[in-house]
This record gives structure tokens, C-alpha cells and sequence, in this order.
């Protein structure tokens, strides 16, 4: 008999939840609703949003709207899309992180304090992501943005440094980071830095590595867009070689090996409860 348990510590972060309510309730009030970007790096999950009426646009078409109402989702937006949005009579419903937004706050007004100084402000995180986006937009586009130790060539060494981190980045690698600039800071130079990566995805990753190596056989389900997936099941692996990512119940088409007893099912922050129950049932169906 097979044993089937889903990760309860799997699934929507806090601001993830958020902005999907806050999306349900407008589509409630008249249907009709757009939404800056994917609200969620999960193709089912929009398609369940989509057939409540939000419409996905990207920031070409959000210059175009007026007179509508926008969703922005929890990964937060530069200051130039709240100013676009007043020009163009925008109503702007603001799902931004409360975690993404203190970060924005933060930055700006650090950025302010080192303007005319000869301080360079450096974010860790993936430059293009939308989080990032936000961040350097903060800065007025000035902040360096270093995903990796091989990226911090680009700084003068010889020059104050201020660091911050996305809030979804790993802490492991925000710490190398740290490291690797200490030894290459010229003596006498100031190097401020600061761990602003939010605790609720940081912490998830020692959890779901400890609940997927108690399993014979672990099905990781996230959407193909979602880099906090594929940090997820690369870092998962290591702990359980016997692992398959999926995107959807449907991907799942054999029984699993015999000897398999314990299987799990976790996510990425991203992915919603109700898909990893359906592939829980599918699972279960094909191993009968």
C-alpha cells in the first residue's frame, strides 16, 4: 500500500494569498479587472483567474489603458508605474508584499541619504525580476544589481558599498556574497549590508529538503516560469535523487516503481494547494 503525504509547508507564501484575494475580490465586484504581469508563475492557476475575467497585460499595454482598473501583483512595481497610472486615470489596486513593499521603502529612502556621495547601493537578486525591477527603481535606476560572486567585477572596491537582497534570493548565497565583497574591500572602506530576504521563503527551504528525504519518491509540482520552483527542486534533489518535477496532474501518466512506499508531493511558493491535491489524487488513482 502507498503512503501519500503533501507538504503542508508547501504552496502560496503570505503575499502570494494576498494578492490573489485581492484579485478575487474585484473580479467579484464586476468582472472585470487587468493584471500587470502573471499574478502568479503557475500557467493553471491563471487559467482558473482568467476564467474569473483577469486579464493579463504587460507594461506596453498597461501605457495604453485609461480609465481602468490594474492589479499589481505581490512582486511590487518601480515608482514610474504608480506615475503612469495617475496620468492615464489608472485605479490601482496594490497587491504588493507588505515584506517587498518596507524593502522599497527602505532602499528609497537609503538612496536618498546617499545621493551626492560617493556610495555605490548594490542589490543581490535576478536582474529583470520583477522584485528587482521594483528595487532598482527605487534608486532611480542607478543600484548595481550582482546575482553571483563572477558579477561582482562591477564594483569599485575602492568605494563605499550599501547591500540589500531581494527577499526571495537564498540566504546561503546572499552570505557569499557578503564574503566574497569583505575580502576585496580596500582597507578603511566602509561595507554596510543588510539580510532582507523574508524568513517565510528562506525558512522553507531546510523544511522542504527535510520532508522530501523521509519519502521513497517525491513529485515537486511548480509552474515552468517560476525560478523560485527550480531553486526549490535543484536544492531538493540533492536531498532525494528519486524526484520528478511536474506542472500539472496530467504529466503523471505510470505507476511508480515497485518498492516505492512513501511518496511526497511539495511545491514552489507559487503553487496552489488545490493542484498538489489533485496530483496527491492522481497518484493514488494510478497506483491502485
Amino acid at each position: 500500500m502507498i503512503e501519500i503525504e503533501i507538504d503542508q509547508g508547501s504552496g502560496f507564501c503570505f503575499g502570494v494569498v494576498n494578492a490573489i484575494k485581492s484579485a478575487e475580490r474585484e473580479l467579484q465586484k464586476d468582472g472585470n479587472l487587468y493584471c500587470l504581469g502573471d499574478l502568479v508563475h503557475n500557467s493553471l492557476e491563471m487559467e482558473r483567474l482568467k476564467k474569473l475575467g483577469l486579464k493579463t497585460i504587460n507594461h506596453e499595454g498597461f501605457s495604453r489603458l485609461k480609465d481602468k482598473t490594474v492589479l499589481l501583483r505581490a512582486h511590487g512595481e518601480p515608482p514610474s508605474t504608480y506615475n503612469i497610472a495617475e496620468n492615464r486615470r489608472i485605479k490601482i489596486v496594490d497587491a504588493t508584499c507588505p515584506v517587498v513593499l518596507k524593502l522599497q521603502r527602505r532602499i528609497h529612502d537609503c538612496y536618498q541619504e546617499i545621493t551626492g556621495l560617493n556610495t555605490q547601493l548594490v542589490i543581490y537578486g535576478k536582474k529583470g525580476h520583477a522584485e528587482v525591477n521594483g528595487l532598482v527603481g527605487q534608486t532611480k535606476g542607478t543600484a548595481i544589481v550582482i546575482e553571483k560572486p563572477e558579477d561582482l567585477g562591477r564594483l569599485d572596491f575602492s568605494r563605499e558599498i550599501m547591500l540589500f537582497s531581494q527577499t526571495t534570493k537564498p540566504l546561503d548565497g546572499f552570505w557569499e556574497i557578503v564574503g566574497e565583497i569583505k575580502v576585496r574591500m580596500k582597507d578603511g572602506v566602509g561595507f554596510l549590508y543588510f539580510d532582507t530576504i523574508c524568513r517565510q521563503v528562506a525558512n522553507r527551504l531546510p523544511k522542504i529538503k527535510d520532508f522530501v528525504s523521509k519519502h521513497d519518491w517525491i513529485y515537486f509540482v511548480a509552474g515552468q516560469k517560476s525560478s523560485n520552483g527550480k531553486m526549490l527542486f535543484e536544492e531538493c534533489k540533492k536531498a532525494n535523487p528519486n524526484i520528478t518535477f511536474i506542472s500539472e496532474s496530467s504529466e503523471i501518466t505510470k505507476p511508480l516503481p515497485s518498492g516505492v512506499r512513501k511518496v511526497g508531493v511539495c511545491g514552489a511558493t507559487s503553487t496552489p494547494k488545490w493542484l498538489m491535491e489533485e496530483v496527491a489524487s492522481r497518484i493514488e488513482k494510478l497506483n491502485l
